[in-house]
């Protein structure tokens, strides 16, 4: 058996599945903060997520994440395309989801009507779910973010390198997430116990309302990333770059992001 097929064993799920879906597309930006996970520059300026640095992280991020009580793990999802996925992680594990607007307050007010004290947060984008992130910085509550190679990592304390945008890679990235937790408590002990299929984590587009190009990854990401651009000409992104340390929570390991 060659080192290569020796790696790709070894890891949680087959690369093919990783390739398939699109996990691997970033945008045509960069970050200093992601340089580490890039595995090269596309003729067409997209830039190539690692896949064997992604199926690290997602193992280490499941064991980290089982270290904790469950009910204890909170999940924010603002975009679309993220709710479905983080929903039924949510419901299959037993944590908190909180998809769609995040409501200031929700960690830093008591007085807040759906105030709750989560032990780890976890968001689909520290970008569109920046509020979250800030409020669990104030609070000392470690974050787990999936970033895109556009993401700075101010304030996440362990990123796992992803397509943040696709469809079809947010829901392989929360099934490969939910399952791996579930065998790391002891629910299961191997990944046939899983019976749930991806196809169950993944947000279903309308029949007639699919855009030329939905299905397509690279088209996808291209997209995003003239949005990206866009917001960069407007000055309207809230993408503030790194710049400041905070002291990781007593008992954490992963601050190496």
């Amino acid at each position: 058996m060659t080192g290569e097929k020796m790696a790709e064993s070894n890891q949680l799920i087959p690369t093919e599945k990783y390739l398939t879906t699109g996990s691997h597309i970033g945008t045509t930006f960069k970050t200093g903060d992601m340089r580490r996970y890039i595995f090269k520059k596309r003729k067409d300026r997209l830039y190539v997520l690692d896949v064997e640095n992604i199926d690290k992280r997602l193992r280490i991020a499941s064991q980290f994440l089982a270290q904790y009580p469950f009910e204890k793990i909170v999940v924010v999802a603002r975009r679309l395309y993220s709710q479905i996925p983080a929903k039924k992680f949510a419901e299959l594990t037993g944590c908190k989801a909180i998809t769609g607007r995040f409501v200031p307050g929700t960690f830093t007010n008591p007085n807040h009507k759906n105030f709750i004290e989560p032990k780890v947060l976890i968001v689909a984008d520290p970008e569109s779910d920046s509020q979250a992130v800030t409020e669990a910085t104030k609070q000392r509550i470690p974050v787990v973010a999936l970033a895109s190679t556009h993401n700075y990592l101010k304030f996440i304390d362990l990123a796992i390198p992803i397509n943040n945008k696709g469809r079809k890679s947010l829901a392989l990235v929360f099934w490969v997430l939910t399952r791996e937790m579930l065998k790391e408590r002891g629910d299961i002990k191997k990944d046939s116990e899983f019976s749930t299929p991806l196809e169950a984590f993944e947000y279903q587009i309308q029949e007639g309302a699919r855009e030329e190009g939905e299905e397509d990854p690279v088209r996808q990401a291209m997209k995003e990333s003239q949005k990206l651009r866009y917001k960069g000409r407007k000055g309207t992104g809230n993408r503030s770059k790194p710049g400041g340390q905070r002291r990781g929570k007593p008992g954490t390991t992963p601050r190496k992001r």
